[in-house]
């Protein structure tokens, strides 16, 4: 039977560029100068992570894979889903042993993916057309915002967050994360979250400082990108990766210190960015969890979490919750 696949494509022409423009207006009058990780992942910046996702230092991604691997027949039946919906899916490869034991399990009819990339939606739904004919494909681009109206999408539904994205969220940021959430699931649906945990700082800082300088490279993208789509005349050599542990936080911070003092012009938003030697512009925040703190405040935005799954070394954690 051939399968079926749609590409909806909900972002206006025009929304990288204005988002860009917004955040970086906002993080450059900020202090200290923030951007939201989110712009690092061009196509380069998305190149550079999957190479990062294979680097001894970076665990999560291993860790994720082992327990996905170990669990999945007990995910699709607790979820007994008939959609698997995914957030930041990007190239969808970690969710094909879901898909597997869904498929096995035969609920599923539908995958539905959903990443701000056209170009990586285009080319999982390809693949996963290919290699699973028996389920509908309906690929969405768009923001969590604008994409999480889900009341065509057959039930129930596994909605799945992996990747310890959820970390690149502050408290405030979750939370109103979960609100969206709480609107678009119903009360047979299920959340699947993947997270990292709280560890030896020094396992953490290595696993964003790498010893062959690959996230060095990531993390410098970003001035790419805003030299690029801004006009800003950053020079990538003249700052510094720095991957730092907010204790009080429980954290990574990612960070770009600037090298000398410099002035850098970004016409795109009409700003010109001071910086002093030393100065950091933070471009990425990585929040690692505690299992009860988390549970409290997933319950405290209406959602129980009912099974909590680490892999041998309590790295990571996958955990599933229902809307109340």
């Amino acid at each position: 039977m051939p399968s079926r696949f749609s590409l909806d494509n909900r972002l206006p022409a025009d929304y990288v560029t204005n988002a860009l423009r917004a955040d970086a207006t906002a993080g450059f009058r900020a202090a200290p100068y923030e951007m939201p990780s989110k712009w690092l992942y061009d196509k380069r910046g998305s190149d550079l992570f999957e190479l990062i996702t294979r680097l001894p230092e970076y665990y999560p991604t291993l860790a994720e894979r082992e327990i996905i691997s170990r669990r999945s027949s007990e995910i699709a039946s607790y979820s007994r889903a008939a959609t698997l919906v995914e957030l930041g899916s990007g190239y969808s490869r970690k969710t094909r042993l879901l898909l597997d034991a869904l498929t096995a399990r035969g609920s599923l009819l539908r995958y539905a993916p959903l990443d701000i990339s056209s170009s990586a939606l285009a080319e999982a739904g390809a693949a996963i057309r290919a290699d699973y004919p028996e389920i509908t494909v309906s690929a969405t681009v768009a923001d969590y915002e604008s994409g999480l109206d889900l009341d065509a999408v057959p039930g129930p539904r596994l909605l799945a967050f992996l990747g310890s994205t959820l970390g690149n969220y502050d408290a405030g940021q979750r939370r109103a994360f979960y609100r969206t959430l709480s609107f678009a699931l119903g009360p047979d649906d299920v959340l699947l979250l993947g997270v990292d945990l709280v560890k030896d700082p020094t396992v953490l800082v290595r696993a964003y400082d790498d010893a062959k300088g690959v996230t060095a490279q990531f993390n410098k993208n970003l001035l790419y990108v805003l030299n690029r789509e801004l006009g800003a005349d950053f020079d990538p050599d003249g700052f510094d990766h720095v991957a730092h542990w907010n204790p009080a936080d429980e954290r990574i911070e990612m960070r770009l210190r600037a090298r000398t003092r410099q002035a850098v012009e970004i016409p795109g938003i009409g700003l010109t960015a001071q910086f002093a030697a030393g100065q950091d512009l933070r471009t990425e925040i990585s929040c690692k969890f505690r299992p009860e703190l988390l549970a409290d405040e997933l319950a405290e935005s209406g959602f129980a979490v009912s099974h909590w799954w680490t892999d041998q070394d309590e790295r990571c954690a996958l955990l599933m919750a229902s809307p109340n």
